[in-house]
């Protein structure tokens, strides 16, 4: 078992399904202004996990791949709130991030859903949470959470909590 420190989490998933539980969970905690960054390699999961988060949230319409679209927004019935989905994979490095808008993405609407943040990482928030994800059999994903800033760590044991009961 690996020795975490406070703000970690580290969890293995057995499923597709499962790895949209878990961000079933994580979506109902999200507030406006959270910054999720989900980083992996391409079929790690990171899409199943958002897709998840958008259903946790609320979202009207399921959350998809933004790969070609570079963000996509979804909309909560609920109270007409915003989840911004970005897929930045397609960007060259930060200072293209000008270009798709980002700093009217972060502007504290909703919360913020970023897969392929390492291209990005330079024009990220300090304080967000980072999930990264890894292949570890076909089935198998390791996820593992680290929040930066108090709202991350406390995001991480809520979310520890819902999930684990602990």
């Amino acid at each position: 078992m690996p020795i975490l420190k406070e703000g970690q989490l580290d969890i293995i998933s057995h499923s597709a399904e499962q790895s949209q539980r878990l961000g079933q969970r994580l979506g109902t905690l999200l507030r406006p202004g959270d910054v999720v960054c989900l980083s992996g390699d391409m079929g790690a999961g990171k899409t199943v996990f958002a897709a998840g988060i958008g259903k946790g949230w609320g979202a009207q319409h399921p959350l998809t791949s933004p790969t070609f679209n570079l963000i996509h927004e979804h909309h909560r019935e609920a109270d007409n709130q915003r989840l911004y989905h970005l897929d930045c994979y397609r960007l060259a490095s930060a200072a293209d991030v000008d270009a798709i808008g980002f700093d009217d993405v972060l502007n504290g609407r909703g919360p913020v859903v970023i897969e392929w943040p390492e291209r990005i990482a330079a024009a990220l928030p300090r304080q967000r949470l980072w999930i990264e994800l890894r292949i570890l059999e076909p089935t198998r994903r390791n996820f593992i959470f680290e929040g930066t800033g108090q709202r991350y760590e406390e995001l991480i044991a809520k979310f520890r909590e819902l999930t684990f009961g602990v």
